[in-house]
């Protein structure tokens, strides 16, 4: 059993149900995030373990205790929220140690909690300010303090960054990793930015139209999507979705790309499994990230098994270390992430290296990866 246990978890507002049989383990000391677009359930399911939101059906339990019910505030968790939401007419030490007041800790104990806490965060010189004369980030920071002075066994942060500006993003999305490799803390986040998913979670559930599309470390859902949802939605930009032939040639699976002309080219899948081989002569949609996508020179030397194939070049999109180029492929724009100097021009033909190894691919009546 998990330190937090989702079981079978729904909601419903009246006949409509929002969240359907949720099923989620959080081992003590994880990070796990929620992602997925605005109203997919991320914030209602991060609200139910918090107690704001009551459970239509299913269990919430957090150290082998049912929570179902529990008030808020007797359910030992501490939750960030994306308005800080903290006191005007308090000083930051204020803000941070009202909790604490409020449930009797001696004076001495606060204290305590205070220095280590604005140790931890750097903010010991912003302690007798108020929150308007505080910075975005700097409010953060009191907020995260606030949650972090009590001590509780998860933390829930409810898409935190996302009122402050790019750089800024940056910056947190650093400051919370390093919180949470110093402390060890269980910790649940939300949020709809997947660069934020990807860089601070453990493990991160995708959720679309209030279901689990996807549970699985960040590398899982980059490399092996469930489904053409989760493709499209993990990654910037998105996985290449082309539609292809299979074909069965021996030992060999290929996927053969109709292009411009009636030309058809054939890309062999790297170790292809027994379903993929079962579907000779249907209709498959080939997955392939921008990265494995690329001009030959910028390809991985380390792969052993990189086609190649020429395209016309559409649009070539400089962007300081790399180089953004759309191509058709089988009647679709793709994009290429190319090396920062690579010599491509608007309309000219030029040679692609594909990375077959790191190619996926989907059922086009269900979206779900073939495997």
């Amino acid at each position: 059993m998990g330190f937090l246990e989702i079981r079978n978890a729904t909601k419903s507002y009246g006949s409509v149900e929002v969240l359907h049989e949720i099923d989620i383990s959080v081992e003590k000391g994880e990070f796990l995030v929620l992602v997925g677009p605005s109203g997919c359930g991320k914030s209602t399911l991060l609200n139910m373990i918090a107690g704001l939101e009551g459970i239509t059906g299913g269990e919430i339990s957090i150290r082998g205790n049912i929570m179902n019910g529990v008030h808020p505030s007797r359910r030992n968790i501490a939750m960030v929220f994306q308005s800080y939401a903290l006191y005007p007419n308090m000083t930051v030490a204020q803000n941070i140690t009202f909790g604490l007041e409020m449930h009797g800790v001696a004076k001495s104990e606060r204290e305590r909690a205070l220095r280590d806490v604005a140790r931890l965060l750097q903010i010991e010189q912003l302690l007798k300010r108020k929150p308007a004369q505080l910075s975005g980030g700097q409010r953060q920071r009191v907020a995260m303090g606030r949650a972090l002075v009590r001590d509780p066994d998860v933390f829930l942060f409810d898409e935190p960054l996302s009122n402050l500006d790019a750089k800024l993003r940056v910056d947190m999305r650093t400051e919370i990793k390093k919180l949470h490799q110093d402390l060890g803390a269980t910790i649940v986040y939300v949020t709809h930015d997947q660069i934020e998913a990807m860089t601070l979670s453990t493990r991160i559930a995708v959720m679309n139209a209030g279901r689990i599309q996807q549970l699985g470390t960040p590398r899982e859902i980059y490399d092996t999507p469930s489904n053409v949802f989760v493709a499209t939605f993990m990654g910037s930009p998105s996985m290449n979705l082309v539609p292809v032939t299979v074909r069965v040639d021996g030992a060999n699976v290929i996927a053969e790309v109709a292009q411009r002309e009636g030309k058809r080219i054939g890309l062999k899948f790297f170790r292809p499994c027994e379903a993929l081989r079962a579907r000779d002569g249907r209709a498959v949609t080939l997955g392939i990230r921008p990265e494995a996508l690329t001009d030959v020179e910028g390809a991985d030397q380390r792969s052993i098994h990189v086609e190649r194939m020429e395209s016309v070049v559409g649009v070539a999109e400089p962007a300081g270390s790399d180089t953004f180029v759309t191509t058709r492929i089988g009647g679709v724009d793709c994009v290429a992430r190319m090396r920062a100097d690579a010599e491509v021009a608007p309309g000219s033909n030029a040679e692609f290296a594909l990375n077959m190894e790191k190619a996926v691919a989907f059922d086009p009546e269900t979206g779900l990866r073939i495997v």
